[in-house]
C-alpha cells in the first residue's frame, strides 16, 4: 500500500463520522484532499453538508467538486473539523502547517465541538519535532520576531535553524498574507511550554503546534484504519 493509498483509507474512515446536515471545517494538504474528493462523492449522491474551507486552496478543491462552501463569520459554530497533520503524538497533540495554513486551520478546529486528525502512520511520533515547527509571523520586524524565537527556544534548552519559507525565488506568504518561519528545534519535550513562550512574542501571529485540540486521530497503514483517543 503506498502512501496515497492509505491516505485515502484514513479519510474514508473519518468520513463516516460525517452525517447529513453537518457544518464542517474542511482541512488543508494532500491527506484532507483525500477527504475532499470522497465528501464531494457523498455530496454528490444526496448528502448535504456546509464546509468552511481553511485554505484558499480548500476553497478551490471544494468549490470544482460541488461541495457547499461558507465563511465562518455565516458559520462560527462548525460541528467537526476533518484535518490532516505533520505530526502527532500519542497526546494528540499536533504539528501543523507545512501547507502554510496553520492561523485559519487553528482557528476553525477551535470554531468546532469536534476535531478529527487524518494521517498516514508515519506521521506518528513519539515525541513532536522532527518535522520543522511552522511559526507564521507579522512581516513588519521580521527579524526582531526570529531572535525573539531564538530566545525562547533557547531558555527550552531547543536549538536549531529557523527559516524563513520560500516560494520558489520569493518568500512564501500564507492566505493571510504573513511570513512563517520554519524552526528545525528537533525533539520537543515539551510543547505547552514552548507553546506559551512562542505565543508571548508580539511578532508571533499563531504558530503550528495543536495541543488538547484534537478529540480523535484516525491513522492508516497497510494492515488498514486505527482510531486513537488522546492519552
Amino acid at each position: 500500500m503506498d502512501a496515497r493509498e492509505m491516505k485515502i483509507k484514513a479519510a474514508a474512515a473519518a468520513l463516516e463520522h460525517v452525517e447529513d446536515g453537518m457544518k464542517l471545517g474542511i482541512g488543508t494538504g494532500s491527506t484532507a484532499d483525500e477527504f475532499v474528493r470522497l465528501l464531494a462523492e457523498k455530496v454528490a449522491g444526496g448528502m448535504r453538508v456546509e464546509g468552511v474551507p481553511t485554505s484558499e486552496r480548500t476553497a478551490r478543491l471544494c468549490l470544482e467538486l460541488g461541495i457547499t462552501l461558507r465563511s465562518l463569520d455565516e458559520l462560527p459554530e462548525l460541528d467537526l473539523t476533518i484535518d490532516g497533520a505533520d505530526e502527532l503524538d500519542a497526546r494528540l497533540t499536533l504539528i501543523k502547517g507545512g501547507g502554510g495554513a496553520l492561523l485559519r486551520e487553528k482557528i476553525v478546529a477551535c470554531a468546532s465541538k469536534k476535531m478529527i486528525v487524518i494521517a498516514d502512520e508515519t506521521k506518528q511520533v513519539e515525541m513532536l519535532g522532527a518535522f520543522p515547527l511552522p511559526i507564521e509571523v507579522n512581516p513588519f520586524g521580521q527579524t526582531a520576531t526570529r531572535i525573539a524565537i531564538e530566545r525562547a527556544a533557547h531558555r527550552l534548552g531547543l536549538s536549531g535553524e529557523l527559516k524563513l519559507r520560500s516560494s520558489g525565488q520569493d518568500l512564501f506568504h500564507t492566505d493571510g498574507g504573513h511570513l512563517i518561519i520554519d524552526a528545525s528545534f528537533g525533539r520537543i519535550p515539551d510543547a505547552e511550554a514552548l507553546s506559551a513562550e512562542l505565543a508571548a512574542i508580539p511578532g508571533v501571529v499563531e504558530h503550528g503546534l495543536f495541543i488538547n485540540i484534537a478529540s480523535l486521530a484516525i491513522i492508516a497503514g497497510p494492515a488498514g484504519a486505527r482510531t486513537l483517543k488522546p492519552l
